[in-house]
Order: C-alpha cells, then structure tokens, then sequence
C-alpha cells in the first residue's frame, strides 16, 4: 500500500498543521493565539472600512461581521469551558447538560445548528467592545483550562485543537468577504505563480485514504482505508490564467458543448459570460482584487471559478477534473506534486468515507453530505495550521468567491 507518513514528508502537511494535529499542549496553545491574532487584525480592517458597528447587507455566502466574531467565541466557549465532557474528546455527547454563557443570550445568537442564516441580520448582537470583550474571556479561560491540564492526550487536546482550527476557518471566510465587499485587508494576498506544462504519472497501486495517525483528524477524513488506484496522470500545479483565458476569448463561455447540464444551468444564471471579477483592461485582462482591478499575469494560478468552469475549461482542452482519492495520492506520493497555491475543485461529491462516525460537532461534515464538492489543497488565505493534504474542504459547487481554482488529469 502506497501512503505518506505521518510526519516527516514535507508534501503532507506544513509544520504548522503537523504541530496542532499530533504536538503537545504548547503547540496547540501557539495555534489559539495565532487564530486569535488573525481575528483581531481582520476585525479591525473591518470596523476601520465599515465603523464601529460594521454591517453588511445580506448575502447568502456572508455573515454579519459582529455574528462571525461573536460565534467564534461562543463556539470555544460552548465546547471548552461549558463542555462538562471536553476531556472524553471523540466521545463526548455533544447534548450533555452545560452551564449558562457568560453572555445570558448567546446560545440564541451564536448557535449556527439553531440561529437560521438569514435571522442572523436581525438579531440584536452586542456591539463590538462588548464582543471583543467576550472573545478575550472566552480566550482567557481556554488557556487556562489548557494548561491545567494534567494528562494532556489525544482525546483532552481535541476540543481545544477543534477551537483552533475552526477560529482559522472563519479567519478565511473574513478574508473572503472582504473580497466580495471590496474591503482592503491588511493581509496581503499574492496570487502565487508556477511553471506550468509538468505532468505526473502515478499508478496503479493501492492507497490509504483517510487519516491513520495519531493525534487530531476532522471526523470525515476517517476511518482510514485502502483504495485501487489505476493508472493515471496528473497536473503537477494547477492551471494558471495563462492556460485557462485562451478558453474565454475562444467562446468557451459561448459554446453549450463544453458544459455539464448543471453547468449550462449555472452559466444561464450568470450576468457575465466570463469568470467572475474579470475585464479587459488597457494592459490586458484584470481582476477585482479587495477593491482594486489588478493585472494578470499569465503565470498565475487562476482563481475565483466555479467547479462548473473547471469543468467546462477541462472538456475543452481534452481533460478532466482529478477525483479527490487521485488528488491526495499524488499529494502524498509524488515530491513534485504542487500544492497550497488555491483550493481545487475536484470531481467528488462530499461524501462519508465507508464506517464514517460523526464526531461531537455533529453539524461540521453530516449536513453537507451529497449537496457539496469536495477541494483538496489550501489558498494564500489558509491558515498554514490548516493546510494538510487530506484536509477536505467542500462548497456548493457555484461558488466564485472563495479562493478556488483546479488542475486536470487523464485516464485511466
């Protein structure tokens, strides 16, 4: 069986994401305050662009600003210092009896399971001191419960490692809103560039899908399990704009025989015939970047495409999307296999792996199941304790704004 280790293969994961999975107390305690730094400066690129109270209208892929801060710290809260079952980790009942927040009304704010998306524009949220205040006590007391730990194993760092990494998720998803309102974040992100014409054969062998390490794993990357791989071939980087404009200034957009049905359906729906943010500009093709039109250049990774538009650009030029199982075998067993540049569009719907077990955060994987699409890899905006290779992301596959692209592959 062809698998990567679980430490030690510098293609599986950054350090980051290795030391909040598997490290001690003191890399999980370093991963909270880098979460927390991050929130705090985006917070503040909100209320300096949008006031002290910052609102947007609403929008179906956002949240208000003031929620997102304060589900984050009702989220530790809930979990962590309220979980009278936090050191059972895995097998914690996720309805065990808890004591009342600190904030009287949160479990009716903040509860994303409970409070419907659209009522949480309505809602009467606390201001933004008032929400600072409640991250930072939130903060104070999982640290300390961190820390008091006296016999810190797996399964007593899993709520604290699960606080951490999704504080780094809605970090990602700030950056994406401000993307999609124009707001210029301190934060800088640099569209990476890659050479690009490599391509990697791998297979056929057999492979260990799924997390089998010790240490922290999100509940739908296990159980680990052996997958037939035939042989295939694959993009070593993803496709960059200097591959995938030819396919809009040839009538990709135009032409019904490059599209899936629910692509045509998608694309129907569109007030453009082009990917999302772009225009012909005096120097070329540009992009709305945070606010501003910003040149592309020919050797960056294309992102800000649907799965519709991988897709379409895949049967144009004669390929098509890699499966998530081909995607992570190459992540793991070819050194030149490329990734971390943009989250990728694969062709797999988000599924359970066979004997999936939900984890205590019941709504994080099970809701999702057949109405999403899994991407593998990780954007510029990923938090690096994020970004491992069996980490599964999944989005509605229309969505533009997040920072997405694709590679292709061929075969078997």
């Amino acid at each position: 069986m062809e698998n990567g280790p679980c430490t030690g293969y510098s293609a599986a994961a950054t350090t980051e994401a290795l030391a909040l999975r598997q490290g001690p107390p003191a890399a999980v305690r370093s991963a909270l305050l880098a979460a927390r730094e991050r929130t705090l400066a985006l917070a503040e690129d909100f209320r300096q662009a949008l006031g002290p109270a910052p609102h947007l209208p609403y929008a179906p892929e956002l949240n208000p600003p003031l929620w997102e801060l304060g589900h984050i710290a009702w989220f530790q809260e809930w979990w962590i210092a309220r979980n009278p079952q936090r050191r059972l980790g895995v097998r914690a009942d996720p309805q065990a009896a808890r004591p009342p927040s600190l904030v009287p009304q949160a479990d009716g704010w903040y509860d994303s399971s409970r409070v419907a998306h659209r009522s949480r524009w309505e809602l009467p949220l606390p201001g933004s001191e008032a929400t600072q205040a409640y991250l930072a006590q939130t903060l104070a007391r999982t640290l300390q419960l961190l820390d008091a730990l006296d016999s810190p194993d797996d399964q007593a760092l899993y709520f604290f490692r699960l606080a951490a990494v999704h504080e780094q998720m809605h970090a990602e998803a700030a950056v994406y809103m401000g993307q999609t309102v124009g707001i210029a974040l301190r934060e800088g992100i640099e569209p990476p560039q890659v050479e690009e014409g490599a391509e990697l054969p791998v297979g056929p062998l057999r492979f260990g899908l799924g997390t089998s390490c010790a240490g922290f794993a999100f509940d739908n990357e296990l159980p680990a399990h052996e997958v037939e791989l035939p042989r295939f071939a694959i993009d070593a980087a993803p496709v960059t704009w200097g591959a995938f404009l030819p396919f809009v200034e040839g009538g990709g957009y135009d032409n019904p025989c490059w599209w899936t049905p629910e692509g045509l359906a998608w694309l129907a729906a569109q007030r453009q015939r082009r990917p999302a943010g772009l225009r012909r500009g005096p120097q070329g093709w540009e992009q709305m970047r945070h606010g501003a039109w910003r040149a592309l250049r020919v050797r960056e990774v294309a992102v800000h495409l649907s799965a519709h538009e991988a897709e379409a650009w895949c049967r144009w030029s004669g390929r098509r999307l890699p499966t998530e199982v081909e995607w992570e075998c190459a992540a793991l067993t070819q050194p030149r296999f490329r990734w971390g540049l943009a989250w990728e569009w694969t062709a797999s719907r988000f599924e359970p792996y066979p004997g999936f077990v939900p984890h205590p955060y019941r709504d994080y994987s099970m809701p999702w199941f057949g109405s999403r699409r899994v991407l593998r890899g990780a954007s510029p905006a990923t938090a690096p304790a994020l970004a491992h290779a069996r980490y599964r992301n999944f989005y509605e596959p229309h969505r533009r704004d997040i920072f997405a692209g694709f590679r292709s592959a061929r075969g078997p």
